[in-house]
């Protein structure tokens, strides 16, 4: 993410909650490429031949975000902490729709950061790291939330600490011990 100012983001997500239409126009144009940026990186992990495109994985989940009504976006990395965390949804639910959790079975287990290399049924490992996210969640929500800002929205180690307001090297001690427990969790998935 880059750091050089810009529109007021954060302006415009608030006038977008407030129901500004306009906001929300020029919300999304600017953040449309950021969007597609997150979404090729989600889909770069996906394996060849994945029947959702990257525009539609952002079409998908601009409107879960819209969708959401109880949510005060705080800032720019709030607001793609969110979108970070909707794509992940619309590819677990995609892969969940396909059924290939049944078909999972004999595949290899592969670190996290391996994930972006060619894997004979990447979407039984898109469903099995997002159990292990889910139970990360429920033994350390921060660590979990430092994976999903950090991989899944590509967001820095200062910006992930802003966001969650903490400093840069609790950031990065969590990214650590969080890649190394995910590791485990998927080698056992």
């Amino acid at each position: 993410m880059d750091s050089t100012p810009g529109p007021d983001i954060t302006g415009f997500l608030r006038a977008w909650r407030a129901g500004d239409a306009v906001a929300q126009e020029k919300l999304m144009l600017v953040l449309y490429d950021e969007l597609r940026r997150t979404a090729r990186h989600y889909m770069h992990l996906e394996r060849d031949g994945h029947t959702l495109q990257t525009t539609a994985l952002v079409n998908e989940a601009y409107l879960r975000l819209a969708g959401v009504h109880q949510v005060t976006y705080q800032d720019r990395v709030h607001f793609f902490a969110l979108a970070a965390q909707m794509m992940r949804r619309v590819l677990v639910d995609h892969a969940r729709s396909k059924g290939y959790l049944k078909r999972g079975a004999g595949v290899r287990p592969v670190p996290l950061e391996d994930l972006g290399i060619a894997a004979p049924d990447r979407d039984a490992q898109v469903v099995a790291l997002d159990e292990a996210l889910d139970e990360l969640a429920r033994r350390d929500a921060r660590k979990a939330k430092v994976v999903e800002l950090r991989f899944f929205a590509g967001i820095s180690v200062e910006e992930t600490a802003l966001a969650l307001e903490v400093s840069p090297h609790t950031v990065a001690r969590d990214w650590s011990l969080s890649k190394a427990w995910l590791a485990r969790q998927m080698s056992h998935a």
